[in-house]
């Protein structure tokens, strides 16, 4: 599979416990922070569920 980074651009406070959720299971532990995760049905669906919370860099 290819990979594809993804950037959090705005913050899991005051969000539901199942974005809080999401956003962990990507990878997530910070703002601003980028990471790599190999593009899956499973992870695509994760980003597009938190799409509001995140950007697809490449």
């Amino acid at each position: 599979m290819s990979l594809i980074k993804v950037k959090q651009v705005k913050s899991g406070i005051d969000r539901t416990e199942r974005q809080k959720r999401t956003l962990r299971a990507l990878g997530f532990t910070k703002m601003g922070q980028t990471v790599e995760v190999e593009a899956t049905p499973q992870i695509l669906g994760m980003v597009k569920k938190v799409e509001h919370l995140v950007t697809v860099v490449a």
